[in-house]
């Protein structure tokens, strides 16, 4: 298995997703979208499912850091958020396994220190990033033995709902890179190429971009309420 982080540092990682209510939801669209950011000289693609992972590892040689959005009726966690979703990504053969590693309560009441420990007991040996909405959160994923953290989730909380990962120049993401010795990913809407290079220059290990460049329903919306 290759060694995703030390690949993927200072670097971008493209996230090519399309969600089942997107026009490019299909695993031969996000396998060519995996090409085209390979060939712009990305070193790593984060992507949802384990039928659109298992395409795009036929597509490019990058390393995959992987995740399932599911909706759970008992819960508002949606990232790889049980152990069907953890089975199905060891099985699509990315690198690395993300989840959303936030305060909530899981499906089935779970905490997120039952459900590592429950990883862990499974798969000992897979790489875990925390995708995590607060520098609290952070720190707690380090303590239980993440091998890295993702401000994935920063904004997309109840909690955090107010704050975005770029306010004040990325002050979040300084707090969490300043208190944490494992490594940092900057991600969440980072819009921008200026924006990811800043992060880089922060300290991030790697930086995170997917709608800017992959989403093509969300970069039009945006050009078109500019221009309304």
């Amino acid at each position: 298995m290759k060694n995703f982080l030390s690949e993927v540092k200072g670097g971008l990682i493209v996230s090519c997703q399309a969600l089942e209510n997107e026009p490019l939801h299909s695993s031969f669209i996000m396998g060519r979208m995996a090409v085209a950011a390979e060939s712009a000289g990305a070193v790593g693609i984060r992507a949802n499912s384990k039928e659109d992972i298992i395409e795009i590892k036929k597509q490019v040689a990058l390393p995959v850091v992987g995740i399932v959005k599911r909706d759970y009726v008992d819960s508002d966690i949606y990232i790889t958020a049980t152990m069907k979703e953890i089975e199905e990504l060891v099985g699509s053969g990315c690198e690395m396994i993300a989840l959303d590693s936030t305060d909530r309560l899981r499906p089935e009441g779970k905490t997120l220190k039952e459900f590592y420990t429950e990883i862990r007991t499974a798969f000992p040996n897979i790489a875990l990033m925390a995708d995590i909405s607060t520098l609290e959160e952070a720190i707690y994923a380090e303590k239980l033995g993440f091998d890295c953290v993702s401000t994935t989730l920063v904004g997309y909380t109840t909690k955090t709902s107010a704050h975005k990962l770029f306010d004040e120049d990325f002050a979040i993401l300084k707090q969490i890179i300043g208190s944490l010795s494992i490594p940092v990913i900057a991600e969440g809407n980072v819009l921008t190429p200026e924006m990811a290079k800043r992060t880089l220059e922060l300290g991030v290990h790697a930086v995170v971009v997917g709608g800017a460049i992959t989403r093509p329903q969300q970069i039009a919306k945006r050009f078109v309420d500019a221009i309304r």
